[in-house]
């Protein structure tokens, strides 16, 4: 576990991508909300949020995450989420994360998604 996210923005196929490379704790949130908050600013409508399977997400990483999934159904923004390893799509199932933004095993079928409702 380290303090130190990279978090990087990109545009792909009619979606906002937040690439996270590190461990997602309280250290990150800055960074993360930052991203969010540009890609709303921006307009954006599908959001996905692509993590590293081998990252760590604690308690704290998980609050942020909620706060940007009620800030994103109030913004009628459809979150997705890919690269998450199975023990975090097992805790995210089991806090009620998957009941607001949709699940992925990899960016490729996220976006596959995306193309599939428009």
């Amino acid at each position: 576990m380290t303090d130190e996210i990279q978090v990087t923005v990109s545009f792909e196929r009619g979606a906002t991508i937040i690439d996270l490379a590190g461990d997602v704790t309280t250290f990150a949130e800055e960074a993360i909300n930052e991203a969010y908050h540009a890609a709303s600013s921006d307009g954006a409508h599908n959001i996905i949020f692509n993590f590293r399977e081998d990252d760590y997400i604690n308690s704290a990483g998980i609050a942020i995450l909620i706060g940007i999934v009620t800030e994103a159904r109030k913004r009628d923004q459809r979150l997705l989420m890919t690269g998450l390893s199975s023990h975090f799509q097992k805790i995210f199932r089991m806090v009620g994360l998957t009941q607001y933004a949709d699940l992925y095993p990899s960016l490729k079928e996220a976006l596959a998604s995306i193309e599939e409702a428009a």
